[in-house]
């Protein structure tokens, strides 16, 4: 007998979940950092998100807290409450890139949908559905979406490569020494790009590292 064409909706939603165990099959995550580097992108940061006690420097690779005020202009993309900023560069399919931190007492290091918001608590990354981010500690660090913590068992060191797998839904967090240290993975669905993000402590710093 022919399917009618309410018994085809119905299967639609099962067809899409095989789909995305298929490609989820025949995707395997790389192990060391060589094979990382070879989905290496260099990012910069975009000067119009950036909190006014945010300075940024080394071709908006670098960025400082400060005490004082920046003498940025006003923009409806810059963050007003939370020391954040992102990424110039929209990400999508397979990307890895690496933050060197120090100073502080901690660092965010996150990704985000443009269209997070720009003001009041929602705005923090972690704390809303259009970001996620691993709050790194000194001797360890935890993990936060939408407003919920994840405890993770990793130590990061001074260096944390983040991994993302667009279409796979797969964001991972390593901590960089001699060797590749997974922090935390993710598996979810990115339904629009990403961009990298940072929030910074008082007295942190943070750049990032260029492929090498």
């Amino acid at each position: 007998l022919p399917i009618k064409d309410d018994e085809k909706t119905a299967f639609m939603p099962l067809a899409r979940t095989k789909n995305r165990l298929a490609v989820l099959k025949n995707i395997t995550e790389p192990k060391t950092r060589a094979a990382f580097l070879q989905y290496s992108r260099e990012i910069t940061l975009d000067p119009n998100t950036a909190n006014r006690h945010l300075l940024l420097s080394e071709g908006n690779r670098k960025v400082e807290h400060m005490d004082e005020d920046q003498p940025y202009p006003d923009h409806p993309d810059r963050f007003n409450d939370r020391f954040q900023v992102l990424s110039n560069e929209s990400l999508t399919g397979r990307c890895y890139w690496e933050v060197e931190w120090g100073g502080g007492e901690k660092i965010h290091v996150a990704v985000s949908y443009k269209n997070i918001s720009r003001t009041g608590s929602s705005s923090g990354f972690g704390f809303n559905d259009k970001s996620w981010t691993l709050i790194c500690f000194t001797h360890s660090c935890v993990f936060w979406y939408n407003n919920t913590k994840t405890h993770t068992f990793g130590i990061p060191s001074s260096r944390v490569g983040v991994y993302l797998d667009h279409r796979a839904g797969v964001l991972s967090f390593y901590s960089v020494s001699d060797t590749m240290t997974l922090l935390h993975r993710v598996q979810t669905s990115f339904t629009l790009p990403l961009h990298a993000g940072l929030f910074l402590d008082y007295d942190s710093s943070a750049e990032f590292i260029k492929a090498e």
